[in-house]
């Protein structure tokens, strides 16, 4: 079975510097904690690390690049970094410089990083997945379609196994 990662706009109109969650979610600070206190349950029982934010980033840069990326034959590893980046080490992953930072630590050339961002050659890519994710009506993260049937949200292993059986 091949993988396909597809990316989705998750607050694209979050400006390049960030924004407050607060801000982001206004009148719904109970949401908030609660998704945190979520998001650091599922972490912490597949033992892996996760800091508590109160700053998000646009991810649409990343996005780009992580196409580039795939393209080159690094796309696990830079994704995996760019996660890290993010959720552990809360860095803004909507900035050029971190982003290259970011590619140069899993062997790609941060010079041809900064390159593709700048063209915005993969732009498009980025494009046609949020295109795909508005058709089949894809409104959270992460989100797994397989032979018709969707699992959203952080799942067990038994979900995905009725996923895909």
């Amino acid at each position: 079975m091949n993988l396909i990662m597809r990316v989705f706009p998750l607050h694209p109109e979050i400006p390049e510097a960030g924004m407050e969650l607060s801000e982001l979610f206004a009148g719904r600070e109970a949401m908030i904690a609660s998704m945190q206190a979520r998001l650091q349950q599922v972490a912490a029982a597949e033992g892996l690390p996760l800091t508590s934010r109160s700053r998000t980033y646009n991810s649409r840069r990343a996005q780009e690049l992580g196409k580039w990326a795939e393209a080159q034959g690094s796309g696990n590893a830079f994704y995996n970094a760019v996660y890290r980046a993010y959720f552990v080490d809360g860095v803004n992953i909507g900035l050029i410089d971190e982003l290259t930072t970011i590619a140069a630590s899993v062997g790609l050339s941060a010079d041809d990083a900064r390159s593709v961002l700048a063209s915005g050659q993969y732009a498009a890519a980025v494009d046609a997945d949020w295109q795909l994710a508005l058709d089949k009506r894809i409104t959270a993260v992460p989100t797994h379609l397989h032979e018709g049937k969707r699992l959203s949200g952080f799942s067990s292993y038994d979900d995905f196994v009725r996923l895909i059986s």
